[in-house]
């Protein structure tokens, strides 16, 4: 009976010691969640995202951002607020990853090799460095020629705008041209050529363009003209002018282009003389054309000294063609007057009506 009694004594203090220890475990932890942060509980994926939150709170002394009221006036309709800014252009080199040149419209950065040129040829100057053809009739002398030219003039280096049609800064050019003359028969003798090539330094700003160049220009007789005429190489002429010209152009309103050069020798020989003159106009619609083109009217004239300064006028006019980097593309009517657009001839007097082809750059 003792035993049984002490026995129940002991299972009841042990049970209670139990419990003793289970309810201060349980008290320590609970003291331990207190003492841990808070962790909020994660946003769910459909909640707003404030503008100025910041989890670590706003720095001591800074005035909290005032958040805007989500509202539908946010969004302009289309068109209703202006570009302040036209697209910055840039030179992407895919392989690198990064632009190499990065500017907006007006700005001026170094560029080799620009899209564009500052100052172009003259439309009907016939001694200008470009693609064409002329088929003519020479009214004096009764006889048809093909009159072309073979030739460029392309940007190497400036320091301006990459404006395509009308670009502003310092440039420096190369030209080259073979102007050459061929019957216009079923044999084609190649009678006459001029073979010129210079280097342009030109200037642009606003509506002027300005022009500095050297160049050399020879005068040489055809191979198939002096086999079909023996003897015409003993009155050949080496007609050579190695020139410095100073040129300026003008645009008075945006489809009207008025321009004139002086050119002066300091070498010479073959009958040319060390001055010239040059001028004349142009009419067209500005800016690219599209593939319907506009019309153009063009008139120059060139004065020389060798001629008593009588030299020529030449007129072109038709339909025209410009795409976004000022090229040109032409087609119409040609008619010159005075002395020989070739100068193996300079001294004839020729009369041309024709058709031509033209491509400027």
């Amino acid at each position: 009976m003792t035993c049984r009694t002490s026995s129940h004594c002991v299972k009841k203090r042990c049970a209670l010691l139990l419990a003793c220890v289970a309810v201060f475990d349980a008290a320590r932890a609970i003291l331990a969640q207190e003492l841990l942060p808070e962790t909020p509980a994660p946003a769910p994926a459909t909640a707003a995202v404030p503008f100025n939150g910041d989890e670590y709170g706003a720095l001591f002394g800074q005035p909290p951002i005032p958040t805007p009221t989500p509202s539908g006036a946010w969004i302009a309709p289309p068109g209703a607020q202006p570009l302040l800014a036209a697209p910055a252009p840039c030179n992407v080199a895919p392989a690198w990853g990064q632009p190499v040149i990065a500017a907006g419209p007006n700005d001026w950065y170094w560029q080799v090799m620009p899209k564009s040129v500052i100052y172009h040829s003259y439309l009907a100057g016939v001694h200008e460095p470009r693609l064409g053809i002329i088929a003519e009739r020479e009214t004096n002398s009764d006889h048809s020629f093909w009159d072309g030219t073979l030739g460029a003039r392309v940007g190497v280096l400036r320091y301006g705008t990459g404006d395509g049609i009308m670009p502003q800064g310092f440039e420096l050019d190369v030209e080259a041209a073979a102007m050459v003359r061929l019957t216009l028969d079923s044999i084609g003798d190649f009678e006459t050529a001029d073979y010129r090539y210079g280097v342009p330094l030109t200037y642009g700003i606003d509506n002027w363009q300005f022009k500095l160049a050297a160049y050399h220009l020879s005068s040489h007789l055809g191979d198939e003209f002096a086999i079909a005429h023996p003897g015409s190489l003993d009155d050949r002429i080496n007609y050579v002018r190695n020139e410095l010209v100073l040129g300026a152009s003008y645009f008075p309103q945006p489809f009207v282009r008025l321009y004139g050069e002086a050119g002066w020798c300091f070498h010479y020989d073959g009958g040319a003389e060390p001055w010239e003159f040059q001028f004349g106009t142009e009419l067209s619609q500005p800016g690219p054309t599209g593939p319907r083109g506009t019309p153009f009217l063009a008139v120059n004239a060139n004065l020389r000294q060798e001629v008593d300064f009588g030299g020529d006028i030449s007129t072109e006019a038709g339909w025209l063609w410009r795409n976004d980097t000022g090229q040109v593309m032409r087609l119409g009517l040609h008619y010159f007057n005075g002395k020989s657009s070739q100068f193996q001839t300079f001294n004839n007097f020729e009369q041309q009506i024709g058709f031509g082809l033209w491509y400027d750059f």
